[in-house]
Order: structure tokens, then sequence, then C-alpha cells
């Protein structure tokens, strides 16, 4: 059976959630990854569903209680977001505070993030800005990581230009392409080889 990276990252998420579903019946705290996996699972079953984005977020955000996870794993998992495929497409959901609270500083594995402007993004790594218009009828998501030359078919750019880079945007953040518009963004290189596995065409979300 042939899978995409995506199916099989669909897969790597089932299977934990699976397993956290399993210890957390049996009493056991959950941790970070096992919290995760609950919270995407849930919005992959929503979004197959065919349900709206806010019905999606809410299943997310309902997929663990924070008394069923370990001692400072609120504060660990603050967002989770995931491509998630609907009836027609896939988009970007995003699910802040899934265990509904925000984590004390105090707590342990607390990360305290530095203020707006304070902090450089990757400096000294090469950088190019293209043009990129959105062909589709629907609001398209690109998310920080993503390698941006295997985004949306419906993205209309010089994906050579944009071979082995990503959007130059805060990690965890994602940028909204409107139907119909023309934008310029700025690209930034990958660290390490920058290369991501490759897609044809018809694959790509």
């Amino acid at each position: 059976m042939h899978l995409t990276p995506a199916e099989h990252d669909r897969l790597t998420v089932f299977t934990v959630a699976e397993l956290a579903r399993r210890r957390r019946d049996r009493g056991a705290l959950l941790s970070a990854p096992e919290v995760v996996a609950l919270v995407a699972d849930a919005v992959f079953e929503a979004a197959w569903d065919g349900l709206p984005m806010e019905a999606v977020i809410a299943a997310g955000r309902g997929a663990v209680r924070a008394e069923e996870a370990r001692p400072g794993v609120a504060a660990l998992v603050r967002r989770v977001e995931v491509d998630a495929l609907f009836p027609a497409g896939t988009a970007l959901v995003a699910v802040d505070d899934p265990l509904g609270r925000r984590p004390d500083p105090a707590d342990p594995g607390a990360v305290i993030p530095a203020a707006a402007g304070q902090a450089a993004l990757v400096p000294g790594r090469d950088r190019v800005e293209i043009e990129v218009t959105n062909t589709a009828d629907v609001d398209v998501h690109v998310s920080s990581h993503y390698p941006f030359w295997q985004a949306n078919a419906a993205l209309s750019f010089e994906r050579e230009a944009a071979r082995g880079r990503r959007l130059d945007v805060p990690a965890g953040s994602s940028l909204c392409f409107p139907p119909g518009v023309t934008v310029t963004v700025r690209l930034v290189m990958l660290g390490g080889a920058a290369t991501a596995p490759r897609l044809t065409l018809g694959d790509e979300k």
C-alpha cells in the first residue's frame, strides 16, 4: 500500500492517540506528546466529518481535560496546529490552550517567550521574496515551517525559487492567502539539508 508522507503522519498521530486513550482509561496521567496526539486526532476526525472550523477547534479543545495530564504539561502544550483534511480541501487548524487553562510561569517546563522584537529570527540565513497568487475560491493557510515549495497546488508561484525554504514568520504562526489575491511573501532557508520528502503536485496540501 502506497502512503504519502501526510498519510504516514496521520497514522502516527492515530497510533499515539490510541495509546493515550488506553492509558487514560486505566487512570494514567498523560504526557505532552499524548495530549498533542489526542487533540490532533480529534481535529482530524471532526474535519473529516465536515464540521465547520469552529466545531473542529472545539473538538480539539475538548479532547483532553487538564486533570488528565501530568503536572507541567499545560505549560508545554499551549497551542496545537495541524493541517486537517476537510471535504473542501486541507486547511490549517490551530487549537489554543487545549487543556483549558493558561500555564503558570512557575509550572515545570514553562517557557517564557521574549517580548516582540527582542529576538531575531534565524539571523544571517538567506532570504528571498516571491509573489504568490491563490487561484482557489477559498482561503489557503500555510504554517511557519511547512516546506513552502510543496504548499497547496492552488497557490501559484515560482516553486523552484522557493525550494528549500519556508515562510519567514515566527514558529507556530501561519499566513492566510485569500482567494484571488496576489501577495508578496518573504521566505527563509530551512536549516540542515533544507530538504523535505518530494511530493507530486497532486499530493501537495
